[in-house]
C-alpha cells in the first residue's frame, strides 16, 4: 500500500492510523503524488481551505474521497485523521474499537481531559462505548496508586533476560538457557549485575530518593538457580534502604522454573508478589507456542507458591494464541479463577510479522474478532467474580489493535505497573536490556538511559554502563 503525504506534516500520525487497518502490509510513504503503480493508494492532502483524503484502487480509480473545510484555530491534524479513519473503515469493513487512539496509555489521556473525557473519547476520538467505559474504570482505579508517589520516590527494575526456552510469540530480549554459551555467561552476568545494583543504590542514596517498589522481570528471573537468586536478592537488600518499599515483585512466569527452594529464597528476601503465568490451560496451545510445560505443571507451581506462603500471586493469560478457540479461552479463564489468584492480567496477542505475513484481510479480521470476544468474556467474567480492572496499556501490532488489562481483587493492585506505566516517578533499571526512565520530581521532563541490549555486551562493556549511570545524578541536578 502507498500512503501519499501532500502538503502537510502529519506523516507519522497518518502512517500509524493506516497501520491500524493494514497491520501486516508494507506501507510505502511518498511525499507528493506517487507515480501510477499497481497498488492501493491513500492520498492525504492539505490546502489553505480544506483537508482531503482519497483512496484509489490498483487501477487508479477513486474509491472514496472526503474533504473538510477548516477555519483558523481548527485542529487540521484531527480533521484529516478523522477523514482517513472514515474512509479506511468503510473500505475494510473494520471499525477499531479504540477508534483513532494509537497511544499506549489511554487512561493517562482520559485523566488529562478531565470532565470532558467521555465526550472526547466517544465523539472526537471515536472510541467505542465499551472501551471508553473500561478506560474510565482503570483511570479511577489508578488515581489512588498514583497519589502514593512523591517527588523523592523511585522504583527499581532488575532485568534477568533468560528463559528456559523461547515462546513463539515473544518479542522481548530473552535468551534460551538451554544454550551452552548462555549458561557460560551466567556467573559473569550475575557478578556485573551485583555491581550495577550497588552503584545504583549509592546514587539513589546520595540523591535522597526513597525506594517504593522493586520488580524483577525478564525473561524469567526464576530461570536462575536458587543460589543465583539469593545472590541478587541479597545484593538488593544489602544495597538499598528497604524501609520504604511498598511492594517487591519477582516474575516466576514459567511454571517449569518454579521450585520450593527458589520460592523460599524469594520469601526470605521479602518478596511480596510473584507471577506464575499459565498463558493458557490448554496443553495443545502450550505446545503450539513453544512452552515446555503442561497445564498441570502450572497448577502445581501455583499451589506450591501458596504452600510456601505467597499471598499475592499474578497470573498472565493471552487472548488470541495460535490453536486456541473461544471455548478454550473461556475454559482457561474459568480454570484460572478456580485457583483464586489476587491478580489476573489478560494480554492481547502481539503479532509477529514473520508469523502473519501472507494472511489475507479476511483471515486477519476473523482473528481480530475472535480476540475481541475473548477480551469481552474475560472482562465480564472477571468483574462478575470480584476483580477490578486497574491497569491497562496498548502495544503495537496486537490483534485488532486491542489492549492488555490487569485485574485485581480489592487492594491488590500491582503498584509497580502503575508507577511505571503512568510515569509517576523515576524507574532505575539494572541489567542487560534495562532502560532507566528518569522523571523530573517537580515537572514532566522524561529522560532515558539505555543499558546494552545483550548480556555479552553488558558484561564486555560494563564500565560504559556505570559511566552512563552517572547521568542519573546529572538529571536530578538539572531538574531539582
Amino acid at each position: 500500500m502507498i500512503l501519499e503525504i501532500v502538503n502537510h506534516e502529519y506523516q507519522y500520525e497518518a502512517e500509524k492510523l493506516t497501520r491500524l487497518f493494514y497491520p501486516n502490509e508494507k506501507i510505502k510513504v511518498v511525499f507528493g503524488s506517487a507515480e501510477s503503480v499497481d497498488e492501493l493508494r491513500l492520498r492525504t492532502s492539505l490546502t489553505p481551505e480544506e483537508v482531503r483524503a482519497e483512496l484509489f484502487d490498483k487501477d487508479g480509480k477513486c474509491l472514496f474521497s472526503e474533504q473538510s473545510e477548516y477555519k483558523n484555530g481548527d485542529d487540521r491534524e484531527l480533521l484529516l485523521m478523522t477523514l482517513v479513519f472514515g474512509i479506511l473503515s468503510r473500505h475494510t469493513g473494520y471499525v477499531p474499537e479504540w477508534g483513532m487512539l494509537t497511544g499506549i496509555r489511554p487512561s493517562k489521556l482520559f485523566r488529562s481531559l478531565g470532565g470532558r473525557a467521555r465526550e472526547e473519547f466517544l465523539g472526537t476520538y471515536l472510541v467505542s462505548e465499551k472501551k471508553t467505559a473500561l478506560t474510565e474504570n482503570v483511570a479511577r482505579a489508578e488515581e489512588k496508586i498514583i497519589s502514593l508517589s512523591k517527588p523523592e520516590s523511585f522504583s527499581l527494575y532488575v532485568s534477568i533476560p533468560f528463559c528456559p526456552s523461547r515462546c513463539s510469540y515473544c518479542s522481548f530480549v530473552s535468551h534460551d538457557m538451554t544454550a551452552q554459551t548462555v549458561k557460560k555467561l551466567m556467573p559473569d552476568y550475575i557478578g556485573a549485575l551485583v555491581k550495577e545494583i550497588s552503584f545504583t543504590a549509592e546514587t539513589a542514596k546520595e540523591l535522597g530518593l526513597n525506594l517504593e517498589s522493586i520488580y524483577f522481570g525478564g525473561g524469567t528471573p526464576t530461570t536462575l538457580d536458587a543460589e543465583g537468586l539469593k545472590t541478587l536478592t541479597d545484593a538488593v537488600s544489602d544495597s538499598f534502604d528497604m524501609g520504604t518499599v511498598r511492594e517487591y515483585t519477582v516474575e516466576a512466569g514459567r511454571p517449569d522454573t518454579v521450585t520450593a527452594e527458589k520460592l523460599r529464597v524469594l520469601k526470605n528476601a521479602g518478596v511480596s508478589r510473584i507471577s506464575i503465568n499459565p498463558q493458557s490451560f490448554s496443553d495443545r496451545v502450550l505446545r503450539a507456542i513453544g512452552r515446555k510445560h503442561t497445564a498441570a505443571q502450572t497448577e502445581e507451581a501455583f499451589l506450591l507458591a501458596r504452600k510456601e506462603g505467597f499471598g499475592n500471586i499474578n497470573t498472565d493469560l493471552i487472548a488470541g494464541l495460535p490453536e486456541d478457540t473461544e471455548e478454550g479461552f473461556r475454559q482457561t479463564v474459568e480454570k484460572t479463577l478456580s485457583l483464586n489468584p489476587e491478580n489476573i492480567t489478560v494480554h492481547s496477542l502481539a503479532l509477529k510479522r514473520a508469523s502473519y505475513m501472507g494472511e489475507d484481510g479476511v483471515v486477519q479480521a476473523r482473528k481480530n474478532r475472535l480476540c475481541s470476544r475473548m477480551l469481552d468474556f474475560s472482562y465480564e467474567k472477571l468483574t462478575a467474580s470480584g476483580y477490578t480492572p486497574y491497569y491497562m496499556y496498548r502495544q503495537s501490532k496486537t490483534l485488532g489493535n486491542l489492549e492488555n488489562t490487569g485485574y485485581c481483587k480489592e487492594g491488590r493492585e500491582c503498584l509497580y505497573n502503575i508507577f511505571m506505566m503512568e510515569e509517576c516517578h523515576s524507574v532505575l533499571a539494572v541489567g542487560a536490556g534495562a532502560v532507566t526512565r528518569l522523571k523530573a520530581p517537580h515537572g514532566a521532563q522524561i529522560d532515558r538511559i539505555f543499558n546494552y541490549k545483550y548480556p555479552y555486551e553488558y558484561i564486555k562493556d560494563f564500565d560504559e554502563i556505570l559511566k552512563r549511570k552517572k547521568g542519573i545524578a546529572e538529571f536530578y541536578k538539572n531538574n531539582p
